[in-house]
């Protein structure tokens, strides 16, 4: 199921990624070098940094069906034609399952390689966020991560993370606790989407 998971996950975010990189007016090479990097970007950080622990190829170079998945996702992007405040509903939800799929995702893996749980936890946000931080950077937005008015953005994957680890602390089995994590992140997410809920801002 975690298998399915992830590359469902890259397809959501490339498909976020063309989104963002469509509403910018990109060609159809520049939509999807962002659905790639939005797609993979998480990933291969968290890979390059987990390398370290445990000797491990970049999960992109061991199964390239994720690199067909992301430009599926890209093209997909790019063939549906959304405009207005619809658009970015749909790139919001899409980020947000991606986020949430993400988050998961890097905690396993980090669990497999057998680091510390600090490291796990931030494995799990940065393997959520990153993608989506290259994606902004690339359309020339301030990344959602960083945004003030971001609802509970890096929260969610914060959460994902968190409750997989403590589900598999528990000895919940590893897909139970994968849809677990998964729909309390997205959920999260939505819901501080659906209700404007942010974390504090310090006022000058």
């Amino acid at each position: 199921m975690l298998h399915f998971l992830d590359i469902g996950g890259v397809a959501v975010f490339a498909f976020s990624g063309a989104l963002e990189a469509g509403r910018k007016r990109m060609d159809l090479f520049g939509v999807l070098v962002v659905a790639l990097v939005t797609a993979l970007g998480g990933g291969t950080l968290r890979d390059l940094l987990l390398s370290t622990a445990t000797p491990r190829p970049i999960f992109w170079f061991a199964d390239p069906f994720y690199i067909y998945m992301a430009l599926f996702g890209g093209a997909l992007g790019f063939a549906v034609s959304i405009n207005g405040h619809f658009a970015r509903r749909v790139l919001l939800v899409a980020d947000a399952v991606g986020l949430a799929v993400a988050s998961v995702i890097g905690a396993q893996k980090a669990l497999a390689a057998g680091v510390s749980v600090p490291v796990v936890i931030i494995m799990a946000v940065m393997t959520g966020v990153a993608g989506g931080v290259g994606r902004d950077i690339l359309c020339n937005e301030v990344p959602l991560v960083f945004r003030p008015d971001t609802k509970l953005y890096a929260t969610a994957a914060l959460l994902g993370g968190s409750v997989f680890l403590a589900l598999h602390y528990f000895a919940v089995g590893t897909d139970l606790a994968s849809a677990v994590a998964v729909s309390a992140a997205l959920g999260l997410r939505l819901i501080a989407l659906r209700w404007r809920l942010a974390l504090p801002v310090k006022n000058r």
